[in-house]
C-alpha cells in the first residue's frame, strides 16, 4: 500500500515555514545557526535556533486532553480516570510543544479536512523526540534546589517522552493511536516507518507523523561531556571534522492512504537495523548502516542506481562520518549525489530523521521548476582515509527524469539505524 506524504509543516534554524526553509536550504544559508554561550558553562557553540515568536499553548488543551484521553483509555484502564481529571494545559507548556504546534498550524487545513473525512478515531499520531519538556523540568528542579519548592509552572509531566503525542492528540481532539518513539537520532525516522505500518494494517486512515526536539541544557552538557560538540560550524566528512552542532526543529507530515494534489509524494521504502555495536559509538565498518540502506531499497523494489540524491546522517564526528562513508560506498559503488545538511540545521536529535526527510520532500515539491538540492557545506578537505563520495555542489539540481527517488539516512546510539526513501508516488 502506498503511503502518501500529502502535507508538511516544518520549522528549524533555516526558517519558520516551507517557503523560507526551501529557499535557504538550496542557497546554503541558515539565519538561525548562531554562536551561543548560554548552554554549557564556560563554552560557546554554534547552535541551530528557531528564531521568532512561537504560538502559545491554548488553555483549552487541558479540557481537550480530558475528552480525548478518557475516550481512548478509560475503558481499558479505569484507574487512570482520577489522574486524567487533573489534566490541564500546564503539563503541555513547553517549548518542544510550541515548536510542534508551529509546524502543525502550517497544515491545519489539511488536518481538519482529514478529520472530517476519516473521523478522529481513524487518525493516529506518531512522533519522535529525545528531549520533550526536559529543559522546563530542569529549570523547575533548579528552583526547587534553591528554594525547596517548585515554581507554579512546574509539572513533572512536561518531561514525559509521550507528552508531544498526547499534546497533539488533545489539541486536535484525536482519539486514534497516539505515542512517541524515542530511539535517539533515529526517533522521527522510525515514526514515519511506524506510521506506514498503521496504514498497512488498516488501523488508521491517516497519521500525523514526524518529530520535534528543542535545545536543552541536559543534552548540550551531555554531548559536551562526550567531547562530541564542535566550537565551530560543523565540517562533515572533512579531514578536519571535530564534532557536531546541536539544533532544534519540528517536522510534521500528514501521511494517508490516498493522494492529494497534482504532484503526489510518497514514502516508498524504509529499512531499519540494529547492530548493537556500542552504546554511543557506531560500528566502524558500517555494517548496520549498510543493512538499513539495502533494506530500504528492497522495501521500495529499487536498485541503488535509481536514487537521485542521498541525505547523509553526516554528523561531522570522526567515527560517524568514517562509518557512513564506507557504508555508502558499498551500497552505491557507482556514486550518488549526497550531502549532509547538519551545518545548516544543526543536529536536531530526535527530530533529525523527519527534518531531513522534509528536506527531501521540499526538493520534490517544487512543481515544474527545478529545485536545487541541499549543497554539501564543508572546507573541501577530504579525509584521505575514507572513500570519496559525490558531493552536491551549490546550485546543483535534482535530475529531471521521472520518477524521482531520494534517500535519507539516520543513525543513532546503540547501533540503531534507519534509511527512508521518498519520491514521486507510483
Amino acid at each position: 500500500m502506498t503511503a502518501y506524504l500529502n502535507a508538511l509543516g516544518v520549522i528549524c534554524a533555516l526558517g519558520n515555514d516551507k517557503t523560507e526553509i526551501a529557499r535557504n536550504l538550496s542557497a546554503g544559508e541558515s539565519p538561525g545557526m548562531l554562536d551561543d554561550g548560554g548552554w554549557v558553562v564556560g563554552r560557546h557553540f554554534p547552535v541551530g535556533t528557531v528564531l521568532g515568536e512561537l504560538p502559545a499553548i491554548p488553555d483549552s488543551v487541558g479540557a481537550n486532553l480530558l475528552a480525548s484521553d478518557l475516550t481512548r483509555n478509560v475503558r481499558q484502564n479505569a484507574s487512570r480516570t482520577s489522574s486524567l481529571l487533573q489534566g490541564s494545559a500546564t503539563e503541555y507548556r513547553s517549548r518542544n510543544n510550541q515548536l510542534l504546534m508551529a509546524a502543525a498550524l502550517q497544515i491545519e487545513g489539511d488536518i481538519q479536512d482529514a478529520i472530517k473525512r476519516y473521523g478522529p478515531g481513524r487518525i493516529g499520531v506518531i512522533l519522535g523526540t529525545s528531549t520533550s519538556g526536559i529543559d522546563e523540568a530542569s529549570s523547575g528542579l533548579a528552583v526547587y534546589l534553591r528554594e525547596q519548592q517548585f515554581p507554579p509552572e512546574y509539572d513533572y509531566r512536561q518531561q514525559e517522552l509521550g507528552a508531544p503525542a498526547n499534546f497533539l492528540a488533545a489539541w486536535l481532539q484525536l482519539v486514534g493511536p497516539a505515542y512517541v518513539i524515542s530511539t535517539a537520532c533515529t526517533s522521527s525516522a522510525r515514526a514515519l516507518l511506524s506510521a506506514r505500518r498503521l496504514l498497512d494494517m488498516g488501523i488508521c486512515d491517516a497519521v500525523l507523523c514526524g518529530g520535534v526536539d528543542t535545545l536543552c541544557r541536559l543534552t548540550m552538557n551531555g554531548f559536551s561531556a562526550l567531547e562530541a560538540l564542535s566550537e565551530q560550524r560543523c565540517n562533515p566528512f572533512s579531514s578536519q571534522r571535530n564534532g557536531i552542532n546541536i539544533g532544534e526543529a519540528a517536522a510534521l507530515f500528514l501521511m494517508t492512504r490516498e493522494s492529494s494534489g497534482s504532484n503526489p509524494i510518497a514514502l516508498l521504502g524504509a529499512g531499519a537495523s540494529s547492530d548493537a555495536h556500542h552504546i554511543s559509538a557506531p560500528e566502524p565498518n558500517g555494517r548496520g548502516a549498510r543493512e538499513a540502506m539495502q533494506k530500504a531499497l528492497l522495501s521500495a523494489d529499487l536498485t541503488a542506481d535509481a536514487i537521485g540524491y542521498l541525505n547523509l546522517h553526516g554528523t561531522a564526528t570522526p567515527h560517524n562520518d568514517a562509518m557512513e562513508s564506507i557504508a555508502v560506498n558499498a551500497v552505491f559503488p557507482s556514486g550518488v549525489p549526497c550531502s549532509s545538511t547538519k551545518p545548516l540545521s544543526g543536529h536536531t536529535l530526535g527530530a533529525a530523521g523527519a527534518l531531513e526527510a522534509a528536506f527531501c520532500w521540499l526538493s520534490l515539491a517544487a512543481d515544474n521548476t527545478r529545485q536545487a538540492l541541499p549543497p554539501h557545506l564543508w572546507d573541501g578537505q577530504p579525509d584521505p582515509q575514507l572513500p570519496a563520495l559525490e558531493w552536491v555542489k551549490p546550485g546543483q539540481c535534482l535530475p529531471q527524469p521521472h520518477p524521482r527517488r531520494l534517500m535519507s539516512n539516520s543513525f543513532a546510539f546503540g547501533g540503531n539505524n534507519i534509511s527512508l526513501i521518498i519520491g514521486d508516488a507510483p
